[in-house]
C-alpha cells in the first residue's frame, strides 16, 4: 500500500552553508550546492592535490567532474549544470540571482532575462539578441525568466529530456535495472549492452513506473532525518553532561575548601585542568559531528523535497532517473546514520593522586569522576535493498590437481575460457594446461619458454606471455586442441597482459630508462599508446582492467601496491595499505569491485570501483596466494599459491 501523501514545509537550502540556495548547482548524484560554497569546496580540494582530475560530493563523497575539464578549477563550480527544477521552487527574492549561462562561463555575471526551451540555456538580453539572430536558432521558443521561475510544472517540461551525464548533450533512451542507472545510447553501447534488464524508456517506460513509490522514499528519508537529529540530541546530552558534572565537581571542592585550603587549592587546579581536557577532546568533537549531522540532515530534505517535485511536476522519465538517484542517495544515508549511531557507556577518570581523596571519599563517593550515563538506543532497521555488490568472500573448496609434470608445478596464472573451461600457466614446466569446467585435466601445450600470464582475447584465442622474453604467444584452443597461431614481437619485456577492447591487449613491463610502463597493443603488435611510471615493477607483477577496459590496475609488489589509471595514463588512485605485502594476482568482478591478492601478508583485498577497502580476507586464504580469476556469472573466486603447487582454491561471492 502507497505511503499517505507528505506535506513538507521546507524550503531548499544548501548543506554546506546552511543557507537559502543562491545560484544552485547540481553534481552528477543529484545533490546540490551553492555555486559560491561548491567553488570553495572545489578550491580546498585542489591546495589538497596538486593535479585534481575529480571532487568529491561533500555529502556523498561520489566523484565528479565538470563537464570541460581543461578549464581551471577556479571555473570549475560554474561549468556544474544549474539546479532548474530547485531554482524555481526558490521564494522570489532568490529567483532574481538567475544569471546568463552564456556569460557566466566567461566569468562574467549578468542577470538572465529569457530562457530557450531548446537549448536549455537562459541568456541576458544581448545574448537572447544574437541567439535570435542566428540562422540555427532564431525559431526557438524563448519564454521569460520570471515566467520560468514561477511555474515548476513548466519548468519540468523544459527539463523533458535528461541529458546523459557522462557523455555532454546526449539523451537518455535506456535505464539498466541491472546497475540502476540512466543510459544514453553511447553508455549502453559501452557498458549496458550485454546487461540482462535493459529498458527502452521509450516503449516500457510505463512498466518501469509501477515500481516507484516515491512517497514510501521520502518517508524512509524522513525516518534519516529523524534518526540524525536524535543523534544530535544525545550529543546534546553528553555535551551538557559533561558541563554539569564538572561545573558540580568544582562546587564540591570549594565547600570542602574552608577545612583544607591547602590541599584543595592543588586539587582544584587539577579538576579544572581536568575537566578542560575532557572538554577540549570530546566536546568539541561532538559539537563539530553535531554540524555535520545538521548538513545531512539539509542533504536529507533537499533531497526528498526535490523528488516530491519531481513526482508531483515531471514526466514519467523524470520520475524514474530522479527515483533512482534518491535510491542510491538513501543507501548512503542510512550508512552515515548507522556509523554515528552506535552508543557506549564512558566513564572519564580525573586520577587526582592525593591522600586527601581517600578521606574526602565518604562524603563524596563521585569525587574526581564523571560519569556519562547513556541510555540505550537502537536504531530501527529501515528498509533499504540491499546492493547487488555486498558480497561476503567464503571459502568453497580446494580442488587437488595431481597432473603429471616433469617439475614441480609452479600455476603462475589462471583464467577462465568459453564453457567454463580453465587454462593455467604453468612457469616450471613451459606449459598452457587446459582443465575442464569440472577441473579435470584435458590437455597441455608446451611453450619455447616460461609463461607468465593468459588472458583470453575471444572464444577461440588466448595469449600468453613469456617470462623475460619480448614477445607474446598466441594460441588457438578449440574443444580439446590447443594450436600455436603465432607470435607477437614487442620492443620491452612483458610482464602481465589483459584483453582490451576490439581485440587489443595491455601490457606492461620495464623501461630502458629503469622506469615501468604499460602499453596497449593491437592484435597485429603495433603499439597504440604507452604509458611510463616511475614505480618499479618486478617480474611478477599483475594487470586488469575493469568490464568497461577503461581502467587500468597493476600490481607492484615492490611497493605493496596497486596503482589505477584511465587509458590516457592519469593515475587514478594508489592504494597502498599496512596490512597487504607483496602484491600480486588482480582480478575484478562483474560490479568492477577489485581483488588484490597479498603474496606474502597471505590475504585478499577487496576494493570498490573507486578504490576504497571493502573487505579483507585474511582466513582459509593459502599461504602465497599467486594469481587469481574470477567467474563474473557465477561469482567465484579461483585461487593459485605458491605454497599448494598442485591445487586451486575455490571460494565463493555470498551476499551479506
Amino acid at each position: 500500500m502507497a505511503a499517505a501523501k507528505i506535506e513538507v514545509e521546507y524550503r531548499p537550502s544548501c548543506s554546506i552553508c546552511l543557507e537559502q540556495f543562491k545560484i544552485p548547482r547540481q553534481l552528477p548524484c543529484a545533490h546540490s550546492f551553492c555555486e559560491k560554497c561548491l567553488q570553495s569546496h572545489i578550491t580546498t580540494e585542489a591546495k589538497r592535490h596538486m593535479k585534481l582530475r575529480y571532487i568529491s560530493c561533500p555529502i556523498c563523497r561520489k566523484s565528479a567532474s565538470p563537464s570541460i575539464k581543461d578549464r581551471p578549477t577556479s571555473e570549475w563550480a560554474s561549468l556544474f549544470p544549474a539546479n532548474t527544477v530547485l531554482q524555481s521552487i526558490l521564494p522570489a527574492k532568490s529567483k532574481a540571482d538567475r544569471l546568463c549561462d552564456a556569460c557566466n562561463t566567461e566569468g562574467t555575471t549578468v542577470p538572465a532575462e529569457g530562457f530557450c526551451i531548446v537549448c536549455r540555456e537562459a541568456m541576458c538580453k544581448i545574448c537572447l539578441k544574437v541567439h535570435r539572430k542566428q540562422k540555427m536558432s532564431k525559431d526557438h521558443t524563448i519564454i521569460c525568466v520570471g515566467e520560468l521561475t514561477s511555474n515548476p510544472e513548466k519548468v519540468m517540461k523544459i527539463a523533458e529530456g535528461f541529458t546523459c551525464s557522462e557523455h555532454h548533450g546526449e539523451d537518455i533512451e535506456y535505464y539498466c535495472t541491472h546497475h540502476n542507472i540512466p543510459c544514453c545510447a553511447n553508455c549502453f553501447l559501452q557498458g549496458h549492452e550485454s546487461c540482462s534488464k535493459v529498458i527502452d524508456l521509450k516503449e516500457d517506460l510505463t512498466a518501469l513506473l509501477c515500481d516507484i513509490i516515491p512517497d514510501e522514499i521520502i518517508m524512509d528519508m524522513m525516518r534519516i532525518e529523524l534518526h540524525l537529529k536524535n543523534f544530535m540530541e544525545i550529543n546534546d546530552f553528553f555535551v551538557n553532561s559533561i558541563e554539569i558534572q564538572v561545573n558540580t565537581l568544582i562546587d564540591q571542592i570549594r565547600e570542602v575548601r574552608n577545612k583544607i585550603n591547602l590541599v584543595l587549592d592543588e586539587l582544584e587546579k587539577q579538576v579544572k585542568t581536568e575537566g578542560h581536557r575532557i572538554y577540549k577532546e570530546h566536546v568539541i568533537r561532538k559539537k563539530e559531528e553535531n554540524r555535520h549531522c545538521l548538513s545531512l540532515i539539509h542533504a536529507v530534505r533537499s533531497s526528498h523535497h526535490l523528488l516530491e517535485v519531481v513526482h508531483n511536476y515531471g514526466s514519467n522519465l523524470q520520475k524514474c532517473i530522479m527515483a533512482g538517484k534518491m535510491r542510491s542517495q538513501l543507501q548512503s544515508y542510512s550508512k552515515l546514520v548507522r556509523e554515528k549511531y552506535e552508543e557506549t557507556e564512558t566513564i572519564f577518570d580525573l586520577l587526582l593522586p592525593h591522600p586527601i581523596l581517600s578521606i574526602l571519599s565518604t562524603s563524596f563517593s563521585d569525587l574526581g569522576k564523571v560519569v556519562m550515563l547513556t541510555r540505550s538506543n537502537i536504531l530501527p532497521q529501515i528498509c533499504l535493498q540491499s546492493p547487488d555488490k555486498d558480497y561476503q568472500v567464503e571459502e568453497n573448496d580446494v580442488i587437488d590437481l595431481n597432473i603429471p609434470t616433469v617439475n614441480i608445478p609452479y600455476y603462475s596464472c589462471v583464467t577462465l575460457l568459453s564453457g567454463d573451461r580453465v587454462m593455467l600457466a604453468d612457469f616450471n614446466n613451459n606449459q598452457c594446461i587446459l582443465l575442464s569446467s569440472s577441473y579435470q585435466f584435458i590437455t597441455s601445450h608446451t611453450l619455447v619458454f616460461k609463461p607468465w600470464i593468459v588472458c583470453v582475447l575471444d572464444d577461440q584465442e588466448v595469449a600468453v606471455s613469456l617470462y623475460n622474453l619480448n614477445n607474446i604467444q598466441i594460441l588457438s584452443v578449440i574443444g580439446v586442441v590447443i594450436t600455436p597461431v603465432r607470435t607477437i614481437t614487442t620492443k620491452h619485456n612483458l610482464n602481465g597482459i589483459a584483453s582490451a577492447r576490439k581485440g587489443d591487449m595491455v601490457a606492461n613491463g620495464f623501461c630502458s630508462n629503469g622506469k615501468s610502463q604499460w602499453s596497449l597493443i593491437t592484435i597485429r603488435g603495433d603499439v597504440k599508446l604507452t604509458h611510463q611510471y616511475d614505480t618499479p615493477v618486478n617480474m611478477n607483477s599483475y594487470i586488469a582492467l575493469n568490464n568497461m577496459k577503461t581502467r587500468v590496475y597493476v600490481s607492484v609488489p615492490s611497493t605493496n601496491s596497486l596503482l589505477s589509471f584511465d587509458m590516457n595514463g592519469r593515475n587514478q588512485f594508489t592504494y597502498s595499505p599496512d596490512n597487504l605485502r607483496g602484491t600480486s594476482g588482480v582480478a575484478v568482478d562483474r560490479y568492477d569491485n577489485i581483488y588484490i591478492l597479498g603474496f606474502t601478508s597471505n590475504n585478499i583485498h577487496q576494493l570498490s570501483p573507486w578504490g576504497f577497502l571493502m573487505q579483507v580476507v585474511d582466513t582459509g586464504v593459502p599461504q602465497f596466494p599467486l594469481s587469481i580469476c574470477i567467474h563474473k556469472s557465477k561469482d567465484i573466486l579461483i585461487i593459485t599459491s605458491n605454497s599448494d603447487k598442485r591445487k586451486l582454491h575455490i571460494y565463493q561471492l555470498k551476499k551479506m
